[in-house]
């Protein structure tokens, strides 16, 4: 069996590049174990590196910022056995905008229209932390403006189960598998730049309910498949402030804990199956680079 894992940060993208290598070999690493040969591109036209080495291949995952999933996704799903989100549910994700109407419409807190004073501007499709910042301005091209909600940063990483059935019959799978709850290090600036330094997992939190809820009801209401991190603000409520419908840093903590092996709940779950739960032992902290450190 062969395993297609395309992370498009470590060769095009030096912002990100240590968090992609990160991933990539964490990911790697479960395949192999899981009996895969794992096949990765090697730099140059990431597209055409899809189109080509992926229908060789049993199943992939792409792992790229948000603007691109939608384009890569879909050369993946032409060519291959998808074990990630959907490629129209990754672009809706990717839309920061829409993606917070549509949660809003559902009653998920998501932070609101920005208030006078300071401010939280990111890119309407952006991924991570990578420009995003809080300020008194306004946005510029490309960017928008959100509520600045001061709380506790967290995130909740979830596998949800495809979709499956025949032209007669669906249902929509199992419901999304909790993985962890994850604390977020997350730096201020004094220029208002906002920094995400890695975090801390698995979080036994005293609101453990309230953010659970809120992630998997955004996951089922954005029908987002896969491995998916919600992140997540607490304050008053639990506000949802983005959906990553692809593989997150958290990933490098999460699987130096479980005992299950993530490549296999992510083959299961593109099938409609998968457990019901997953076992974590201990706690460890990990940085932006995917160093982890046993607590």
């Amino acid at each position: 069996m062969k395993a297609f894992l395309a992370e498009y940060a470590t060769f095009h993208d030096p912002r990100l590049a240590p968090e992609g290598r990160a991933m990539l070999d964490t990911l790697a690493g479960s395949f192999e174990r899981c009996g895969y040969e794992v096949v990765t591109p090697d730099g140059g036209d990431f597209l055409g590196e899809i189109r080509r080495l992926a229908p060789g291949c049993d199943v992939g995952l792409v792992i790229a910022p948000d603007r691109f999933l939608f384009s890569f996704s879909s050369a993946l799903e032409k060519a291959t056995h998808n074990v990630g989100c959907g490629s129209m549910n990754a672009a809706i994700c990717a839309d920061k905008s829409q993606c917070g109407r549509v949660l809003a419409r559902h009653g998920i807190p998501v932070p609101g229209d920005p208030l006078p004073g300071r401010k939280v501007i990111k890119p309407a499709a952006g991924c991570g932390s990578v420009d995003v910042r809080v300020s008194s301005g306004g946005p510029g091209p490309g960017e928008i403006a959100q509520e600045f909600i001061d709380g506790e940063h967290l995130s909740v990483s979830l596998v949800g189960s495809r979709v499956v059935g025949d032209a007669c019959s669906y249902y929509t799978g199992k419901p999304p598998l909790l993985l962890a709850v994850n604390r977020q290090e997350i730096r201020i600036e004094p220029s208002g730049e906002i920094r995400y330094l890695g975090g801390e997992t698995p979080v036994h939190h005293s609101r453990q309910d309230e953010l659970v809820e809120a992630a998997v009801r955004s996951v089922q209401v954005l029908g987002c498949q896969g491995y998916v991190g919600v992140d997540i603000v607490l304050a008053d409520r639990p506000y949802v402030v983005d959906v990553n419908p692809r593989i997150t840093t958290s990933i490098v903590g999460i699987a130096a804990c479980m005992d299950e092996e993530i490549a296999d709940i992510l083959v299961q779950a593109s099938k409609g199956g998968g457990p019901d739960e997953v076992h974590l032992e201990g706690r460890v902290r990990f940085d932006s680079h995917g160093k982890v450190r046993r607590l």
